[in-house]
């Protein structure tokens, strides 16, 4: 095992490792030993075989600690990345040294009326949506819909055993879990971020001991692209105090 502090970063949904290179180098300019694997389904690695929920993705996190002997680690996790991280941390706390949630998933939200008024005409535009018979506008129905109105593109986006994998994976409520984290938690979030709001990152607060929460104004979801100086600078300041 490396005499290096080792950070373990796992990347959101539709993302691999790729996205998250520049912080990764200046993680590692700082003196940080750090992994970015892509996770099953993504990037260089292949779906699973049947659809996986968030303890499959748990199970192969710990499976990869095990294999590269990474030992106590600090754990990132982004957006679905998040929901891996919390839920590892919660289980497993004595896996972690520290735990950083970056715009992290995992609060289930009830549907707005307008969302349920939504659906249900939805099922009335299904009749039009059969009788839709070319297959370009069929396509433009959906991708509509579930882009715009459901606001779910990941699933749309996503093919076979990895749109089940999208459902069973955002079907959990993970809120159970917070006030179950232990160790030293830092939450970065986005201060435009529509995908996990704000209102998010400050229920977590709430509910994980030890946490302290950074906002980065004028950013959203994606900070490791767009804001990876910023984030960075947010996790060394954490990094080095923990």
């Amino acid at each position: 095992m490396s005499s290096k502090i080792t950070v373990l970063i796992l990347h959101g949904w539709g993302s691999s490792s790729a996205s998250w290179v520049e912080v990764k180098t200046i993680l590692e300019n700082n003196g940080f030993s750090v992994f970015t694997p892509d996770l099953p389904g993504f990037g260089k690695n292949k779906p699973p075989s049947s659809a996986w929920g968030v303890d499959d993705y748990v199970n192969w996190t710990l499976k990869f600690i095990e294999e590269k002997n990474l030992g106590r680690i600090f754990l990132l996790g982004h957006s679905f990345g998040g929901r891996i991280a919390i839920k590892l941390a919660a289980k497993y706390p004595e896996k972690l040294a520290s735990l950083i949630l970056v715009s992290g998933a995992g609060i289930k939200h009830q549907k707005t009326f307008w969302q349920r008024t939504v659906f249900y005409l939805a099922k009335i535009g299904g009749a039009i949506y059969i009788l839709t018979f070319l297959p370009s506008v069929r396509r433009f129905i959906r991708k509509f819909f579930y882009r715009y109105i459901v606001r779910r593109k990941d699933y749309f986006e996503a093919n076979g055993v990895m749109r089940e994998t999208f459902s069973k994976v955002i079907d959990e409520d993970l809120t159970p879990f917070l006030n179950q984290i232990n160790v030293p938690t830092l939450l970065v979030w986005g201060e435009k971020d529509k995908m996990t709001p704000l209102t998010d990152a400050y229920l977590m607060t709430n509910e994980i001991k030890s946490s302290i929460l950074k906002i980065i104004p004028g950013n959203g979801h994606a900070l490791n692209l767009d804001a990876p100086q910023k984030l960075t600078e947010a996790i060394l300041k954490f990094l080095n105090k923990t």
